[in-house]
């Protein structure tokens, strides 16, 4: 049997760039703290700078919490759009590990500022103390752009596409 996986192309980057560049959400999933299990839960999503994939978590959050027990996570970007089956629209699974920057640490003020710019209601908490930006780095990625479109990104390919 042939392999459904194609190589990583331009078209692929592009595909990959925009997805993360139009993300506003996303699914996150980690490792519970408490048992080891896994679980998902939605964010918020933007692409800061230098494509930086940047959330806003409380530590009150059941995620925040397990995140920083265990940084290794996955996250679900792409959401059909209009009709049709919502499995031929393109999606990204990406493994990272998450980095917390709070509120004073250095680089903190321009990963606020562009999460700001494209989730402007954050400005209601993003400064409260419990809060913190993290930044995910991408560590590989699967990429299913759509019916027949499948392809493995490493951590190169994917820097790339975000240039």
């Amino acid at each position: 049997m042939k392999s459904p996986i194609r190589p990583t192309d331009n078209e692929a980057r592009a595909l990959v760039r925009d997805l993360i560049h139009n993300a506003r959400f996303a699914g996150l999933a980690y490792t519970d703290k408490a048992d080891g299990t896994p679980m998902i839960s939605r964010v918020a999503l933007v692409s800061g700078p230098n494509g930086a994939l940047l959330s806003l978590m409380s530590d009150l959050s059941h995620h925040s919490a397990a995140l920083q027990h265990n940084s290794l996570c996955a996250l679900l970007i792409g959401e059909p759009e209009g009709k049709g089956d919502p499995l031929t629209h393109p999606r990204l699974s990406l493994r990272a590990t998450a980095d917390f920057v709070r509120h004073g640490e250095a680089g903190h003020a321009p990963l606020a500022e562009a999460f700001l710019s494209k989730q402007p209601k954050a400005k209601l908490y993003i400064g409260f103390a419990d809060f913190a930006l993290v930044r995910f780095t991408a560590l590989s990625a699967h990429l299913n752009g759509g019916f027949g479109k499948a392809y493995v990104l490493n951590t190169d390919d994917i820097v790339e596409a975000m240039r």
